[in-house]
């Protein structure tokens, strides 16, 4: 799965800690999820989408299998 969580990020002017702290999540886990090692689960997500006030495919996109 791609992600453009690290864009939305800068968009909003938010380190990894304070995106972090936002969603009630560890640093490492945002750094996991933009460097594309976790997948983050549906409540995750859906906590990110809540906050950048966009849906949650804005930024998480499936990777084409072809």
């Amino acid at each position: 799965m791609k992600n453009s969580l690290k864009v939305e990020r800068a968009i909003m002017d938010l380190t990894q800690g304070e995106l972090a702290d936002k969603i009630g999540v560890s640093r490492q886990t945002i750094h996991a999820i933009e460097a594309g090692k976790y997948v983050p689960s549906t409540v995750l997500a859906l906590k990110l989408a809540r906050l950048f006030g966009k849906p949650v495919e804005a930024f998480f996109m499936l990777e084409s299998t072809d």
